[in-house]
């Protein structure tokens, strides 16, 4: 009997039977309860096995409480489990014996797949399912809404949202209107006949644009303002604003475009070559910058840099101190050509837009220190590292290193004050990588740092009175940032992985609870992956949110941004640049 209502109090939620082995802590599901419940295939059965009867339960949440007439007290909001032993043995053709009901009954609340946690503390251990067998393992009370996965879409889809979100997202708007906008100005001055050095002052005013859209002051100062939108402004100008973590559009397109006219400038200069020593250099450094130049572009190619990201970040880095110490040298040589060293360079944009980004692309080395770093084993899969070298707040991130000058892995971090007073601030590692892995088989007690904690795009997050958090696995860790914030946003937490308390432990689960006291935690251990789309959009209705956040893997950041975008939900996720 399943979804109809059988009392005042309850509603049946499924009544079966399961076989037994021996005990209530060695139970293997019945193929139709197992089918019914958690939407997957169950193991084989033994024909010979005795039999449990399980009822499973959702009280009614009502303004008075009440007594269940089947348990002297139920949990206030959870699944009441009752499981009676019958020793009914099977015989193999299937001709039942009788059975005999014992008196002994277990009564435990029940953990599934689309569960809402509560922020209800229960001692019982509750029935968690795994592939093969009901076990006893503490977890969280929480509420099954076995419809949630079936609930009819009831968004309406835009008929060019596909395209819109997925194919010309703002990310790609930034980088055409960066890239062609060069790229107009580039031909109409070829066509013109444009000087040699008004090409090399575009091409500067290009470099320099792309490489401060990664300096870390400019990131701060481009989140702060966007980030300081009062939640009172209207939805469409919050909803553009969140987008600012997208720049990384302006970044590429006009490091393409740099390109372009440097290319240009080559192709000039080479024309116009004739024979001397100084002027074979001069060819000689512009072919050597024009070179780099391209290699960073080609390893910045989306495929070649998440399959072979160390050869991209080697190459991004020494590539471009190469290009800046070859372009000084570049311009003092042309400059050495003029009448006059100290006015050419002086009247050259070029020149002051090289020291801008000198400064800027040394300023975070400036910085460069090795920090202690006090390791929190939290299972093999992950590890929390707790800092005090400094202070962070809500929505930022340090980089950090084993060595200084290669590997270098971002991480967002949150506040320790709640539950460790010694450190200032941590952030959780996930085995995910060779860095990763390596730093949760030996735990680090020192790592590199360098330049000043950075703003991540949940930062923006807070223009928006309501939202709901999205995420998998070790995309917790950002998503904690936001206890931290005084002024966040009331939020619902829905976070889908595997055995949250033994693979993060308890004080991450009592983390997760200051941000939602009512979580969605989804055990993958208990039912395997669940499309997550489905319960966003029930929750986002029912909490009369305005905007999801999603942070997880690529796929299912994609999948739950678009999902939602396409339906007119504002939703925001990292992307590959951001």
């Amino acid at each position: 009997m399943y979804g109809s209502r059988d009392d005042g109090l309850s509603m049946l939620i499924y009544h079966g039977t399961i076989p037994l082995s021996s005990a209530p802590s060695q139970v293997q599901v019945d193929r139709n309860l197992f089918h019914h419940i958690f939407q997957r295939p169950s193991p084989k059965l033994h024909p010979s096995e005795s039999v449990v009867e399980i009822t499973i339960r959702q009280p009614i949440m009502e303004d008075k409480p009440h007594t269940s007439p089947v348990e002297e007290k139920p949990s206030p909001a959870g699944i009441t489990v009752t499981i009676e032993t019958t020793t009914t043995p099977n015989d193999p053709s299937g001709k039942k014996f009788g059975h005999t009901r014992q008196n002994d009954s277990v009564s435990s609340t029940f953990s599934q797949a689309s569960a809402i946690s509560t922020s209800s503390t229960n001692s019982e251990k509750p029935l968690i399912v795994n592939e093969k067998r009901l076990t006893y393992q503490s977890t969280c009370p929480t509420i099954v809404d076995l419809e949630a996965q079936t609930e009819e879409d009831e968004y309406k889809q835009k008929p060019l949202g596909r395209v819109r979100y997925t194919i010309l997202t703002i990310y790609r708007r930034l980088f055409t209107v960066a890239f062609m906008g060069n790229a107009i100005a580039f031909i109409i001055m070829m066509i013109k006949g444009a000087a040699p050095m008004d090409l090399v002052n575009a091409a500067a005013v290009n470099i320099a644009v792309c490489g401060l859209c990664r300096q870390p002051l400019v990131i701060n100062a481009l989140f702060l303002i966007f980030g300081s939108i009062p939640r009172s402004a209207p939805i469409r100008i919050r909803r553009l604003a969140c987008k600012i973590f997208h720049f990384g559009g302006v970044h590429s397109g006009t490091g393409v475009a740099s390109v372009i006219w440097y290319i240009g400038f080559a192709a000039v200069f080479t024309y116009n070559y004739t024979p001397s020593v100084i002027n074979t250099t001069v060819l000689t450094f512009v072919w050597l910058v024009l070179g780099f130049l391209l290699s960073i572009v080609i390893v910045a190619y989306p495929t070649f840099r998440m399959r072979l990201h160390d050869y991209f970040e080697l190459t991004h880095r020494f590539a471009n101190w190469i290009i800046l110490v070859l372009f000084w040298i570049l311009l003092i040589l042309l400059g050495k050509q003029q009448a006059n060293l100290g006015h050419f360079l002086l009247h050259l944009p070029a020149f002051w837009i090289i020291i801008v980004l000198t400064l800027a692309t040394i300023h975070p080395w400036l910085l460069l220190r090795k920090i202690p770093v006090k390791p929190e084993p939290l299972s093999a899969h992950a590890i929390r590292l707790h800092f005090s070298h400094t202070e962070v707040v809500f929505g930022q991130g340090i980089s950090v290193a084993k060595h200084p000058l290669k590997d270098w892995h971002s991480f967002a971090c949150f506040t320790d004050k709640f539950d460790t007073p010694d450190a200032k601030f941590s952030c959780i590692v996930s085995k995910v990588g060779d860095w990763t892995k390596s730093t949760i088989n030996d735990q680090p007690t020192h790592l590199w740092k360098r330049g000043v904690p950075t703003y991540g795009f949940g930062y923006v997050l807070r223009m928006f009175p309501k939202i709901i958090v999205v995420t998998t696995g070790s995309g917790i860790g950002p998503c904690l940032s936001f206890i931290e914030d005084a002024n966040r946003p009331d939020m619902r937490v829905i976070w889908q992985t595997k055995s949250p308390l033994k693979t993060y432990g308890q004080r991450t689960l009592d983390l997760v609870h200051r941000m939602d006291s009512n979580p969605v935690i989804l055990d993958t251990s208990i039912t395997g992956r669940v499309d997550m789309l489905p319960i966003v959009l029930r929750l986002f209705k029912e909490f009369n949110a305005e905007a999801v956040c999603c942070i997880s893997n690529p796929m299912m950041t994609k999948k739950i941004v678009h999902g939602c975008e396409m339906r007119g939900i504002p939703a925001y996720g990292p992307i590959f640049d951001s």
